[in-house]
């Protein structure tokens, strides 16, 4: 699965399993629609491992911790479990241990479907999936929503009562307490749970080629491996985009056919369709292909795509852009290969990534447009290099690279 899209589940009985290099922390908290507990029962974790439709289980160190949900013994008014995880290791965060979430039949133990949260940093929490109910079906949705506060961050978003730490005693001159509310709620019986005592550090700056921005600022220029997140004002770009795809021949006078290309996957990274040259237009037209250019010779775009993404299908959740070469010309023997996304709408440059090395290869994925589970979608600079001659041999490494 791939951040923010769903599979309806096939199994009224689910276990997620959360795996990582590390020892981690898993719990599930049962969610009204506005998205709280109702109370501190509804917090599913090893000091309270049951409540009513899940439950918890440890894997005792040598295999994953896991969250299991009985969707017919969920209580009416829970329309939402979501599975979190921690390391298990005070302070310590996410990058490098990137966990994997496997949704499992709890019957049968057969696999549903698999989701590893991708570009981890300083998150010291996750929420990872959510198992929710909509229109009477029970599904499953990839989250990979981070906290740098750890859990106790997460429990506080969704109405756990935190326990704060005790403060330092003044042997000279102690301090009173102020006085306690007539009906404190009882917290949780979990250290780990205690707001940290100091706000963390702000992180460090983002390594170049790393982190992820916002349309706020005016045009995007990316670097390999750069995300950049397509909102402006606080709101999701839905509209129609246009990828245009450039490229020059690196000697003079001799002509380069390149054909460019769009394949979408769904949220199991499954392939659902491919648009190019031979194939303008894809699901249901919100994805069209401008046609086919033999040389590369001109200025401008060589090749151009108009993606619609108000009107793109939910099944669509991840779309990766290619290059190749089938007449099997090398990408050392191409200049100037480019992709830059444009509002269509106004013909304003979005996004911009300039390729600046090349490989003795015949097939290059320059980026990928993946949507997000709060709705909006981001843009990744890629630059992977493969052996693949047309799109049709993309379709495997460019789903492995969402």
């Amino acid at each position: 699965m791939t951040p923010g899209s769903n599979i309806p589940l096939s199994a009224a009985r689910v276990s997620v399993d959360v795996a990582a290099p590390v020892r981690l922390d898993v719990s599930g908290l049962l969610l009204t629609a506005d998205g709280k507990v109702r109370s501190d029962d509804d917090f599913i974790f090893y000091n309270q491992p049951s409540g009513p439709g899940v439950t918890y289980r440890s894997g005792g160190g040598s295999a994953p911790d896991a969250i299991t949900v009985d969707t017919t013994a969920v209580p009416p008014g829970i329309e939402k479990i979501v599975v979190t995880a921690s390391p298990d290791a005070a302070g310590q965060t996410f990058q490098g241990i990137e966990p994997t979430a496997t949704i499992r039949n709890a019957d049968d133990n057969s696999v549903l479907a698999t989701f590893t949260p991708p570009r981890l940093g300083t998150e010291t929490a996750l929420v990872i999936v959510e198992i929710y109910l909509r229109n009477g079906q029970w599904k499953a949705r990839a989250v990979g929503q981070g906290y740098a506060d750890g859990l106790a961050g997460i429990a506080t978003d969704f109405g756990v009562s935190v326990e704060e730490p005790a403060p330092a005693a003044a042997p000279a001159q102690p301090v009173t307490p102020p006085p306690a509310p007539a009906q404190p709620p009882a917290p949780v019986a979990d250290p780990r749970l205690a707001a940290p005592p100091a706000p963390a550090a702000p992180p460090a700056p983002p390594a170049p080629g790393a982190g992820k921005i916002n349309l706020d600022k005016g045009r995007v220029s990316l670097q390999k491996n750069q995300t950049v997140s397509l909102m402006k004002g606080g709101r999701p770009l839905l509209s129609q985009v246009k990828m245009g795809l450039g490229w020059e021949p690196a000697y003079r006078g001799k002509d380069i056919d390149l054909d460019a290309s769009v394949i979408a996957y769904g949220p199991q990274r499954n392939h659902i369709d491919s648009c190019y040259f031979g194939k303008l237009t894809i699901v249901g037209g919100a994805i069209r292909h401008s046609g086919d250019n033999l040389t590369g010779e001109g200025g401008g775009d060589d090749e151009v795509i108009t993606v619609d993404l108000g009107r793109l299908p939910q099944e669509v959740s991840g779309l990766v852009f290619t290059v190749n070469s089938f007449s099997g010309q090398k990408f050392t023997e191409v200049a100037k290969a480019y992709c830059r996304l444009i509002d269509a709408m106004t013909g304003e440059e979005l996004v911009r990534f300039d390729l600046t090395g090349a490989e003795p290869q015949t097939g290059v994925m320059m980026a990928k447009l993946i949507r997000q589970y709060s709705g909006e979608w981001e843009m990744t600079a890629m630059g992977q290099f493969v052996k693949a001659r047309t799109v049709r041999n993309m379709v495997k490494p460019a789903a492995q690279a969402l």
